[in-house]
C-alpha cells in the first residue's frame, strides 16, 4: 500500500498510522527531502568505503593510527564547549521509545534517558512513528500511560531527566520513505523527525536538540554529520553549536580515529561513549579473518580485559584533554526477584561501574530503573560535587599502542557458552522480527549487539575451527545440532503456547543461515528488517 504525501519527492509507503498526519508533516517531510538530497548519496559512498577497507583488513591489513592524520592528533585545540544540562551525566537509562518506557525512563533517578531508535527498537512503521509522538509528547510536557491490563496510570513527574535521541546507525534504511524511488538512511529520517518537531520546545524548556550517533566507523563519517548538523541549524537560523550529539566508540576502526571524529565534530560533539557490546561485535567482525583473534565465551569477554581496559582508558585520555566527556558503558543486568540473586546483580553492577569510574568515566548507562541506585551511588563516591571527572587526564599512562587495542583476550569456547549463544539469539531474533528490539533474557536485557555477539561468536568459532572445552570441534553440524536441542530447551522454558504462537521457525531459520554461512553478515537487522517490514511495504 502507498500513499503519496502530498509532497514532490517524497513517497510515504505502508500503512498510515494514528499520529502520521502530525509526524509526517509537508513542513517535516520537507526537512527530511532536503537532507536527503544532499546527504543520501554520500552515505552511500561511506558505506562503500566501509566495505573497500574490510576487504583490506580480510586480505591481512591490521587496523591503525592514520598517518595522514597525526597532526590532528599532536596539535592542542578542544571542543567548542558543553550544555550546562549536559555537563553532569553520571548515569544515564537506556531504552526504546515506547511510551510506558519514556515514562518511566524520564522519572528514574538518572541524569539523562537516551531514547533509542537504534539497538532497543525493532524499526517498525509504527513503532517509528509512534516513537516520535512520543517523544514530542514528552518534550511537551503532556505525555500519559494508562496500562490496558492493569489500568495502572503512568505521568511525568516535574523534574524529568534530559532526553537525548539515539538516531540509527548509518547502515539501515528507513524503506517506508523513499526519496526519488530510493529508502532514505533511517538515521536521517529519525534526525530530522526528532529536530523539526522538538528543536523549539526543547530549547525553550532549556534544553537543547541531543543525539547520541552509533557505529561511527571513521571520521569520514563523523564530517558527514557534522555536515548535517551545520546544514540544519544554518536552515532554522540557530547559532552553530546548538544541536550536540555524544558519538558512540562502538566499532573498531572507529577506536583509533577518536581525536579526529572529535576535530571533525568539535562545534557540535560533547563526548564519547564506549559501547562496550557493539565494540565486542565489531571486534570479531573486523577481525573475521585473523584466526589468532578469536574471542573466547561472550561472558569471559569483560571490561577488565586487556583489549577493552586499553580502549576505555584511550577514550578517556582522548576525550579529556579535547574538554568532552568519557561515558562508560551499560550494565545490561535487571534486578532480580530472589534476594540472593538480587544481591548478586547488585554487586556485578557495583564492580562494574566502580572499574569505570576509577578509570576516569564521566557517566555510566544502565538498563533498567532499578539499578540507578546502585550506580549513582558509586559515580557519587567518584565524582562527588564535580559534574564529571574531566579532571582525570591519564597523562602518566603510556602511551597505548594498537597492539593493545587488538590484543587477543584470553579465555575458553565452552559447550555451555555455545549453547547459551543459541538460546539468547534465538529468543531475540524472535522477539526483533515480531517488533520487540528490547528483551529480558536469562537477568540481561538483550538488545541487537549481545545478539549480534552470540551470532558472531559461533560464526568465528565455524571458521577458525575452535574446539570447545569438552574437546568437540565446533562445525556447521555441530551447531545445527545444538540448534536443534536449544530450540527444545527454549520450548520447554517459555511454554508450548507461548512458543508455538510465536515465530520461532523463522528466527531459528534466520539465525541458521546467518550463522553457518562461508561470509559474515554485517548486521543480522539487515536481513531481519526485510522479515520485519515484509507486510508493510508489499
Amino acid at each position: 500500500m502507498s500513499i503519496q504525501s502530498g509532497h514532490s519527492a517524497i513517497e510515504i509507503i505502508g500503512p498510515e498510522q494514528p499520529e502520521s498526519a502530525a509526524i509526517l508533516s509537508a513542513q517535516a517531510l520537507q526537512l527530511v527531502e532536503e537532507l536527503a538530497q544532499r546527504f543520501n548519496g554520500r552515505r552511500d559512498e561511506l558505506l562503500q568505503l566501509r566495505l573497500e577497507r574490510q576487504a583490506q583488513i580480510d586480505a591481512g591489513k591490521l587496523p591503525d593510527f592514520l598517518a595522514e592524520t597525526a597532526a590532528i592528533r599532536r596539535s592542542d585545540w578542544q571542543i567548542l564547549g558543553i550544555p550546562a544540562d549536559l555537563q553532569d551525566r553520571r548515569v544515564e537509562i537506556t531504552g526504546p521509545v515506547e511510551r510506558k518506557m519514556v515514562i518511566n525512563a524520564l522519572n528514574a533517578d538518572v541524569k539523562i534517558f537516551m531514547a533509542d531508535f537504534e539497538d532497543s527498537l525493532a524499526p517498525a512503521w509504527d513503532k517509528v512513528i509512534q516513537g516520535q509522538a512520543n517523544l514530542r509528547d514528552a518534550i511537551n510536557r503532556h505525555i500519559d500511560f494508562t496500562h490496558p491490563d492493569s489500568g495502572k496510570r503512568y505521568e511525568l513527574r516535574p523534574d524529568p531527566a534530559v532526553l537525548i535521541a539515539r538516531v540509527r546507525g548509518l547502515h539501515l534504511d528507513e524503506v517506508h520513505l523513499n526519496y526519488q524511488g530510493q529508502p532514505i538512511a533511517g538515521a536521517l529520517v529519525d534526525f530530522a523527525l526528532y529536530f523539526y518537531h522538538n528543536h523549539q520546545q526543547l530549547l525553550a524548556n532549556g534544553s537543547g536538540p541531543y543525539f547520541y550517533i552509533p557505529k561511527l566507523q571513521s571520521h569520514l563519517e563523523a564530517r558527514w554529520w557534522a555536515e548535517v548538523f551545520a546544514y540544519t541549524e544554518e536552515r532554522f537560523g540557530l547559532q552553530p553549536g546548538t544541536i550536540k550529539a555524544t558519538c558512540l566508540i562502538e566499532t573498531l576502526p572507529a577506536v583509533f580515529e577518536m581525536d579526529e571524529i572529535l576535530y571533525e565534530l568539535r562545534n557540535n560533539i560533547v563526548g564519547l561513549n564506549c559501547g562496550r557490546w557493539d565494540y565486542i561485535f565489531s571486534y570479531i567482525k573486523t577481525l573475521r579473518n585473523h584466526p589468532d583473534r578469536v574471542l573466547p565465551d561472550r561472558q569471559a569477554v569483560t571490561m577488565d580485559k586487556p583489549f577493552l581496559n586499553a580502549y576505555s582508558r584511550l577514550l578517556i585520555k582522548t576525550c579529556h584533554r579535547r574538554g568532552a566527556l568519557a561515558m562508560g558503558g551499560m550494565a545490561a543486568f535487571i534486578p532480580a526477584k530472589d534476594p540472593a540473586k538480587q544481591q548478586a546483580v547488585l554487586a556485578k553492577v557495583h564492580a562494574d561501574k566502580e572499574l569505570e569510574a576509577k578509570n576516569g568515566h564521566d557517566g555510566t548507562w544502565i538498563a533498567h530503573p532499578g539499578l540507578a541506585d546502585t550506580a549513582m551511588a558509586v559515580m557519587d563516591q567518584y565524582l562527588g560535587e564535580s559534574p564529571n571527572q574531566m579532571s582525570v587526564s591519564r597523562d602518566q599512562d603510556a602511551p597505548i599502542t594498537a597492539a593493545e587495542l587488538l590484543q587477543p583476550c584470553a579465555g575458553e569456547a565452552t559447550e555451555q557458552g555455545m549453547r547459551a549463544n543459541i538460546r539468547i539469539a534465538v529468543q531475540y531474533v524472535e522477539a526483533w522480527i515480531s517488533g520487540n528490539g528490547c528483551v529480558p533474557i536469562y537477568g540481561l536485557m538483550e538488545d541487537a549487539a549481545t545478539a549480534e555477539i552470540s551470532r558472531s561468536s559461533i560464526w568465528q568459532w565455524i571458521k577458525h575451527g575452535t574446539h570447545l572445552d569438552n574437546g568437540q570441534l565446533v562445525t556447521v553440524a555441530l551447531f545445527e545440532q545444538m540448534l536443534q536441542q536449544e530450540l527444545q530447551v527454549v520450548r520447554e522454558e517459555l511454554g508450548a503456547e507461548r512458543y508455538d504462537h510465536g515465530r520461532f521457525d523463522e528466527a531459528s531459520e534466520l539465525f541458521r543461515t546467518l550463522t553457518s554461512a562461508d561470509q559474515l553478515t554485517d548486521f543480522l537487522t539487515l536481513p531481519g528488517y526485510q522479515v520485519l517490514t515484509r507486510q508493510t511495504v508489499a
